[in-house]
């Protein structure tokens, strides 16, 4: 039996397990945190369970990719999901206009929805969504395809930016740009630079219909531990990992902070690659790479707050709502002045068992510049300092503010509120800067970021969303072409396409 270690317990490094595990792996996942699962982790205050993010995501309707994959790894069934309304996935509203958009379920819907309230772009919108699918095609993996020579090759509409495929869809109407655009904060991108693959991928999902765990997420990171268990492997929480040896470009073993090591065949990082660098014993990477890591930049980071609201307080809202103070782009501007901000922000109210019509609780999420946390970079939680806590007291208060041009008696309803900072996704991620989606994709160098699964070590490998997409889905996928760099090109998609021969 051949053995891997996993360097961080989050979904790409549970799901790469997991998948080894089938292939007879004996798996050993290390966490440095108490709780597996990174973002999918949920945690508790006052006897209420919060998620640490925001999770929407598509893929789980019959067929879809994610759908399959998890049926695959046989956890589909131990986990609980629920499908956003059909006539509203996602919600826009615009507070200075006061005009709200609510996006039905699929492309003809979609298409036809936003024609009718922008009748003179008709034809454009057709262009622009039909061009969104026609992308998502040169992506192989996305529809679970066995690749081929050809989709090593892409277009220049795969490659080039959101902002210069409107353009080409001759798409005119600035609040359509706006709207068209509204996802793009949920990949940290920017139309002018995020190439247009990466939109796509995540409109599409959206479209096709997304879904939302059922009391947390956590849920499936117990489900793909259990499969790495039962198959033999370990997953070890509070193992942080304080060193890589590496010897003749090899990987000999990892030491964790207790001073326990581990040896395996193969090791794969699932830690953003600026925390293995640190790791791994100097000379195991040119200095050239570690250049490039330390310039690639990386997407924003953000401010969370999370409330439990009173009983019966607040209706349960089943779609993503996303909030703009108006069409000028301004959430994109990380210069704004902090009295200004938030200039958008997005919420969802996490489904429960038995809640009815009411929601429990919400989780509110705005961009924020890392600057801003700058003073106290060198603490950590729990030990910030006053000045810090009553800086966070008074963004908290500012995103009140704005949910209550929504909602005016929204603080009325709050049982209690808490929030997190950047500072708090660094320390528990690993993230550089806190921020939420790894490295910022730029379709004018899109070379600088491209990471490779492989590495120059010999039997050290990449997972994560470092390396490819954003997101449940993006490293969900990612996790299968890791595998696959091990045990051969397709194979991995190949045996799930067999498992639902009639899925994809």
């Amino acid at each position: 039996m051949k053995t891997c270690v996993i360097i961080g317990g989050g979904i790409g490094g549970l799901v790469t397990g997991a998948l080894l595990a089938k292939e007879g792996y004996q798996v050993t996942v290390l966490e440095k945190n108490a709780i597996i699962g990174g973002g999918l982790q949920s945690f508790k205050r006052h006897g209420v369970s919060f998620p640490t993010g925001m999770h929407i995501f598509g893929g789980f309707e019959n067929g879809g990719n994610l759908h399959q994959l998890y049926d695959y790894l046989g956890v589909l069934d131990k986990i609980k999901l629920r499908s956003t309304d059909d006539e509203a996935f996602d919600v826009v509203t615009v507070i200075n206009d006061g005009d709200t958009y609510c996006f039905p379920k699929g492309k003809e819907a979609f298409v036809s929805y936003l024609s009718e309230r922008f009748s003179t772009e008709a034809q454009h919108i057709r262009s622009y969504v039909d061009s969104l699918y026609r992308i998502s095609e040169e992506e192989y993996l996305y529809y679970l395809r066995e690749a081929t020579e050809q989709d090593m090759v892409h277009s220049d509409d795969f490659l080039g930016s959101m902002e210069q495929l409107m353009e080409k869809c001759d798409i005119q109407d600035p609040k359509l740009k706006v709207l068209l655009g509204y996802l793009i904060p949920l990949v940290g991108g920017r139309p002018e630079t995020t190439p247009a693959y990466i939109p796509a991928l995540l409109t599409l999902h959206h479209i096709n219909g997304h879904f939302q765990f059922v009391n947390g997420s956590q849920q499936l990171a117990d489900a793909l531990k259990e499969v790495i268990e039962s198959a033999g492997g370990q997953v070890v929480a509070n193992a942080e990992v304080t060193r890589i040896k590496v010897e003749n470009h090899q990987v000999i073993e990892v030491v964790i902070k207790n001073g326990n090591t581990y040896k395996s065949d193969c090791y794969i990082s699932d830690v953003h690659p600026d925390v293995l660098l640190r790791l791994v014993d100097d000379g195991a990477f040119p200095k050239a790479f570690k250049a490039r890591i330390e310039s690639i930049p990386e997407t924003f980071s953000s401010f969370k707050v999370f409330v439990k609201f009173k009983e019966k307080a607040f209706p349960y809202i089943n779609h993503t709502h996303f909030c703009l103070t108006d069409y000028d782009g301004s959430i994109f501007d990380h210069k704004i002045n902090q009295k200004d901000w938030p200039r958008g922000l997005m919420y969802i109210t996490p489904p429960v068992d038995g809640q009815g019509g009411f929601a429990q609780t919400m989780v509110i999420l705005a961009e924020m510049n890392f600057e801003w946390v700058r003073p106290w970079e060198n603490t950590h939680t729990g030990h910030r300092g006053e000045a810090y806590e009553k800086w966070k007291q008074a963004m908290t208060n500012q995103v009140l503010d704005y949910m209550e041009k929504i909602y005016p008696d929204f603080r009325s309803r709050i049982d209690f509120v808490f929030a997190s900072s950047p500072l708090t996704i660094r320390d528990y991620y690993g993230n550089k800067e806190g921020s939420n989606y790894g490295f910022q994709k730029d379709s004018r160098n899109l070379l600088l970021s491209q990471m490779s699964v492989a590495t120059k070590v010999k039997n050290l490998y990449l997972t994560g969303q470092n390396v490819n997409i954003h997101g449940l889905c993006g490293v969900s996928l990612t996790a299968i072409e890791t595998v696959e760099a091990l045990v051969g090109r397709n194979a991995i998609v190949h045996k799930i396409n067999k498992f639902c021969p009639n899925c994809s």
